[in-house]
């Protein structure tokens, strides 16, 4: 960065454990940016972490424990490294920099792993994230596994969406099992686009959000974008194309391996599901776990494991899925489950 942009930290008094230190930023427009309206961004950052920050001009002295002190500077330092770099900081992006700053000992730069598409640019919310988006760029065969709303499904269709504008794929396969329908498809109404509509609509959701509605029709039609049940992925050579295979904890060993031995030539496939929420019939046995445990010393194949604390949604849903997580690990012990009604 140069001189003018730049940000550096003044070190401060220290006592015990509690810490002060100052924070100095070169741009002056980008500082109130990094404030947010009436210092709304400083006031959330002080609420999370429940410590004090005092602006001045280009400045932020920041007191508290300092553990505290440390990822409230990791944090501002990060977003405004993200301003310096033309991208906006919101709300969203605040509360994504404190999750990271908890496993980081320098300023958080999300740059490298940001995804540019047609209708937006994405950055990573967690460190997990960081690491799978990195991941997807490296090796040919991901698989993300953990619970709704870490944006498994979701950056994996917009790293597709990046690779096709590049031209470094010919074509985006995107596929799910669709369970309920087991191998019924043929019984209800429609053509098959309307057949297997509700179960891909989440995919369709994604392409929608990186891409003109225009573009993903035209797209789709062309078979630059192809979206279908992973039943019409048997007998195929998938060559030239990024493919993801969304829910896949419902698929069986069988499918599994019948989709992981299409990989093609010059190819990516990303494997997304949560483990804990499986709807195969009772006795069987998931080909996503199967799969991650034959797979574990295979080189070339990544596996990345979200959990509660990369839950990106509304913070509830953080500790709902915990709160479900320690249930199920107590009812494992042998501890009694109870409920109770009140009214």
């Amino acid at each position: 960065m140069t001189a003018q942009t730049q940000s550096r930290s003044v070190t401060g008094k220290t006592k015990g454990r509690h810490k002060t230190t100052t924070v100095i930023f070169g741009n002056n427009a980008l500082v109130q940016q990094l404030f947010g309206p009436h210092h709304s961004y400083l006031t959330r950052i002080e609420q999370a972490l429940s410590i004090d920050l005092l602006p001045k001009g280009n400045e932020v002295t920041i007191s508290g424990p300092r553990p505290r002190v440390e990822r409230a500077k990791i944090t501002l330092k990060g977003l405004y490294d993200r301003l310096t770099t033309g991208l906006d900081v919101g709300e969203a992006e605040v509360d994504a920099f404190l999750r990271m700053a908890t496993t980081r000992k320098e300023s958080v730069n999300d740059a490298e792993v940001t995804v540019k598409t047609k209708r937006k640019t994405i950055s990573p919310r967690s460190t997990m994230q960081a690491e799978y988006l990195r991941t997807m760029d490296e090796v040919s065969l991901v698989f993300g596994e953990g619970p709704a709303g870490t944006g498994k499904t979701y950056l994996a269709v917009a790293k597709a969406v990046e690779r096709l504008i590049q031209g470094k794929v010919e074509r985006i396969i995107l596929s799910r099992p669709a369970v309920e329908a087991g191998e019924q498809l043929g019984f209800l109404p429609g053509d098959m686009r309307e057949k297997v509509d509700p179960y891909l609509r989440p995919l369709y959701d994604a392409l929608h959000d990186m891409l003109p509605e225009q573009q993903v029709e035209k797209r789709l039609e062309n078979g630059e974008i192809e979206v279908a049940p992973l039943a019409f992925m048997r007998g195929r050579t998938l060559s030239n194309a990024f493919v993801i295979l969304d829910e896949a904890q419902n698929t069986t060993a069988v499918q599994m391996k019948m989709l992981l031995t299409r990989l093609g030539e010059n190819s990516r496939m990303v494997i997304t599901g949560d483990l804990s929420q499986v709807d195969l019939p009772r006795g069987t046995g998931s080909g996503m776990r199967d799969a991650m445990h034959v797979l574990h010393e295979v080189e070339g194949v990544r596996f990345i494991r979200f959990n509660e604390t990369d839950v990106v949604r509304h913070p509830l849903v953080g500790r709902i899925v915990k709160a479900y997580s320690e249930t199920e690990e107590r009812i494992k012990s042998g501890a009694r489950y109870e409920t109770s009604e009140r009214g």
